[in-house]
């Protein structure tokens, strides 16, 4: 069906920038994951473009490397990017490779995935410039909305990235409610003293006519030609603040509001609208117009940029003082997305061997740690490679060894409907009714309808020891539709308020959790997850040897908790569930 683009790139929780190593390696081993091709012979998915581009001194900047204009621009005419954090070390007479698939399509919009390569014809040699994601809605037509083809994941990868699309998906539409508290709680001082830059003098403004070579087939001005125009006015503006030749490290958001047309004039205006020590955000936006009509805004864009000097270290920038009302309110704005990554960067860059585990919980990170959260139990969800160990009543447990770690799932059905047994296991606190290895469980914040903070305390495993506790983030999901499961995931976080005390040993969760399928009306597939830490081995490790049968006793008994509560579910209007 004819798409009409509606791109957004405010969800920059996703790894979108790829740090560089020197021998052309992510930095971020998860990331690398994710665009992993599975050579299935004979299979190729439908969906997915590829196209590559040799660099030309046409496509190049003043150093002589890859305008990102210009890789935009590319990458609009392979998928139309929606998203992108870019640092493009591409230069003359490399080659560029871009593929693009849709990872799923939801009622009347679907997810596209890009990655984009670097690949030097002269050494072999091939290396990752970046990830990103776009959002396309679909044009409604004279019979009314337009239903889309639903996307069918045949591989590992693929199921991967269809499951987490729906998080992703989730997380765009609550971003201006999270920039909102962050601004409503927010002390920052405006930039002061004479040393600092008047925003005004960074203001960029340009004028470019829409023609044909600028538009696709259905007459619409190309996004990948709309985001090359703001990038160049952003950079002018960049350049008015440090007296220098900038360079673009990430792009928070793209958000196409609305098309534009051959003939139309389109006015890009760029300001900085906040300077930070070694970095600056620059707002940029686009409007379109025809003779004497009103302005149409049509686009927006947050764009970082660093000044790097002649050892490639990021300069010290000048302070900027924000213009009066509107410039304060976008100096503010900075300091939210500025905080936003930061915490996205942070969460995501954890190395899973890092002593502690846990990172710290906060009311401005809770979207990340939550998105994180629910994230790792789908990629455990998704995996194919488990071992059954053993099987006891009806109950399975299956372990996996990877990259040094053990993780481990527990699978059971039972006859009590998926939407009554989600809210049964949602609530830790009644855990303890099941679960012998929870001898108390307390509520610390209850964040939201989504989120809640638990602290956790578990008895000793050896006569004389001491017990465990957990301050565990428990994020809950219901499915975005039949086609996904209910969702409980858990993961360590640390409060200042919860410190380790003398009579608990603080354990950590990296990731745990319950994925629910509904498999007919009053039958339930359970499926329990654990992704071994310290913490957690002394109390499985007899069963994973086939030394005890604890869990199948403890899983018995939850499925008989599941029988006995539902009727008192049953009982409750839908809204209280």
């Amino acid at each position: 069906c004819p798409l009409e683009v509606w791109l957004s790139i405010h969800w920059h929780h996703i790894s979108v920038f790829l740090p560089m190593t020197s021998d052309g390696n992510h930095a971020d081993a998860m990331l690398d994951s994710l665009f992993i091709q599975e050579s299935e012979e004979g299979y190729r998915n439908p969906t997915e473009v590829k196209m590559s581009q040799i660099v030309l001194p046409c496509h190049a900047n003043h150093c002589g490397e890859l305008s990102v204009g210009q890789l935009l621009k590319w990458m609009d005419s392979t998928a139309c990017l929606s998203e992108a954090s870019v640092s493009v070390y591409s230069r003359v007479g490399k080659v560029v490779n871009i593929i693009a698939k849709v990872n799923r399509a939801f009622t009347s919009s679907m997810e596209v995935g890009i990655l984009v390569t670097c690949e030097d014809l002269y050494t072999d040699r091939q290396w990752k410039v970046c990830h990103a994601f776009a959002t396309f809605v679909a044009r409604r037509t004279e019979a009314g909305k337009v239903q889309l083809k639903q996307v069918i994941p045949r591989t590992q990868m693929e199921q991967m990235e269809y499951s987490l699309a729906a998080e992703r998906r989730r997380m765009r539409l609550i971003h201006a409610e999270i920039i909102t508290d962050l601004l409503s709680s927010s002390t920052a001082q405006l930039g002061t003293g004479r040393d600092a830059v008047p925003a005004e003098r960074t203001r960029v403004e340009s004028v470019e006519l829409v023609l044909p070579p600028h538009a696709n087939h259905q007459v619409s001005t190309f996004g990948g030609q709309i985001m090359a125009w703001m990038e160049n006015v952003a950079t002018i503006a960049a350049c008015r603040l440090c007296n220098a030749h900038p360079t673009l490290r990430s792009i928070d958001m793209f958000h196409f509001r609305g098309p534009s047309h051959i003939g139309d004039r389109l006015v890009l205006k760029a300001i900085v609208n906040n300077a930070f020590k070694h970095s600056m955000e620059v707002g940029v936006c686009a409007e379109a117009y025809q003779g004497g009509e009103p302005l149409r805004h049509i686009n927006s864009a947050f764009m970082t940029f660093e000044v790097l000097d002649s050892d490639r270290k990021a300069r010290t920038l000048p302070r900027i003082r924000p213009e009066p009302v509107d410039g304060k309110r976008r100096y503010q704005e900075a300091i939210a997305r500025k905080k936003i990554r930061l915490d996205r960067k942070y969460i995501i860059s954890c190395k899973q061997t890092e002593v502690p585990l846990s990172v710290p919980w906060d009311p401005s990170n809770q979207m990340y740690l939550s998105y994180n959260n629910v994230s790792a139990l789908k990629l455990m969800d998704t995996r194919n490679n488990w071992v059954l160990t053993s099987e006891k009543n009806k109950v399975r447990l299956y372990t996996l060894e990877e990259n040094h770690m053990l993780c481990f799932k527990v699978e059971m059905h039972v006859s009590v409907p998926a939407e009554q047994t989600f809210h049964l296991l949602s609530d830790l606190r009644r855990r303890k009714e099941w679960d012998q290895h929870y001898e108390s469980c307390e509520v610390i914040i209850q964040a939201d309808e989504e989120d809640t903070l638990y602290r956790v305390a578990t008895p000793s495993v050896s006569k004389g020891g001491k017990g465990k506790d957990f301050i565990l983030l428990a994020s809950r999901r219901k499915p975005c539709d039949a086609r996904d499961p209910y969702l409980i995931a858990l993961r360590s976080v640390t409060l200042p308020t919860h410190p380790p005390t003398e009579d608990y040993t603080r354990g950590e969760v990296l990731c745990a959790g319950f994925t629910i399928w509904e498999e007919s009306s009053i039958v339930t597939k359970i499926t329990y997850y654990n992704q071994a830490t310290p913490g957690v081995l002394p109390y499985i490790s007899t069963d994973i040897a086939g030394l005890s049968s604890g869990f199948y006793s403890a899983f018995s008994a939850c499925s008989h908790f599941l029988e006995a509560n539902k009727d008192s579910l049953a009982a409750l209007p839908p809204s209280a569930l």
